[in-house]
């Protein structure tokens, strides 16, 4: 469990140095290359369903086997090496410190007047189309985005890193970039990424509804509206496509006060979405950075909660820290 609190803190400090070789890059080029082959077999709806199938399983299968043998071999020549390289995997597997990186250009960009750069910054994180966003959409956008990730990207990756480790973190992650990559329900990927995409829907299927109660945790810590949190939770936490991106949406926007969701769109096609939250205050820029501290606190709180059922375990059934 140490390794997994070193990890955690390494990543709220040092984020992802663009210097490091990020494993999701690889794991990115692996869906890449393999879709490409498997598309040259597979066509027609049914075949591309079958191909999809197989993509999800050989990337997640590869993404955990490959990780489990680095430490089996670190293992091997010293426990010490395994330490290491486990607590260094989990540090990448997190991104609490690149979410706060990432959405906080698109704040100072905004700030400072520039649109056309808020625009672009935005884009980075976002699959919508951002070259027609006013400033209330971008940050919008921004804030719609780092809520969404509390769970995909910090709560989630813990909670299965916890259960097994780097190895089962990873896998976590390479089902993400599937869904990111493929799981788009356009004319391309609606029967290649489906697979992809109901796959990541059942793996965040808890991590999501956690997310959401962490968030009203963190909400109240930090002074903000939780029990207007809790109340949008329970009641709008249904209004999106995703079964699970709604939970830490609603969780924020009822903390803000805010009206998020709505119209956007998504390489070139407009999808209506239904929206979350109440309009008490109009939506500024300093919800961004109000986002990023919920979502600090909410990390802090998936942490303590993760250490202590892991501590109950250990004290009550001997399962290992």
């Amino acid at each position: 469990m140490i390794k997994i609190l070193v990890g955690y803190i390494c990543d709220l400090v040092f984020g992802d140095p663009y210097w490091i070789p990020h494993p999701i890059r690889f794991i990115g080029n692996g869906i890449s290359s393999t879709e490409r082959g498997l598309r040259k077999i597979f066509k027609g709806p049914v075949l591309e369903k079958l191909g999809g199938i197989i993509l999800v399983l050989m990337v997640v299968s590869s993404s955990y086997l490959l990780i489990y043998l680095l430490l089996w071999i670190a293992d091997w020549f010293h426990p010490a090496f395994r330490w290491i390289m486990e607590t260094f995997l989990i540090f990448q597997i997190l991104a609490t410190k690149s979410l706060d990186v990432e959405s906080r250009k698109v704040y100072i960009k905004l700030k400072q007047g520039d649109i056309l750069e808020a625009r672009r910054f935005l884009s980075y994180i976002v699959g919508r189309d951002t070259t027609h966003l006013n400033e209330q959409e971008i940050t919008r956008g921004a804030v719609e985005t780092v809520a969404e990730n509390i769970s995909d990207g910090i709560i989630g990756p813990l909670c299965y890193i916890f259960i097994g480790g780097a190895p089962l973190g990873m896998a976590y992650k390479a089902i993400n970039t599937l869904d990111s990559m493929v799981g788009y329900k356009n004319e391309k990927y609606l029967h290649f990424g489906w697979a992809s995409a109901k796959l990541d829907d059942l793996i965040n299927l808890i991590p999501a509804r956690l997310t959401g109660l962490f968030i009203v945790v963190s909400s109240g810590l930090l002074g903000y509206d939780w029990s207007n949190s809790l109340r949008i939770l329970r009641r709008d936490s249904r209004n999106h496509k995703s079964p699970n991106s709604g939970y830490p949406e609603a969780a924020v926007a009822g903390a803000l006060n805010i009206q998020i969701g709505g119209t956007n769109s998504y390489f070139g096609q407009l999808v209506e979405k239904p929206t979350i939250g109440d309009k008490l205050k109009e939506l500024d820029t300093e919800d961004i950075l109000r986002t990023i501290k919920i979502m600090y606190g909410a990390s802090a709180v998936g942490m303590f909660f993760f250490t202590l059922i892991r501590w109950v375990a250990y004290t009550q059934w001997g399962i290992g820290l």
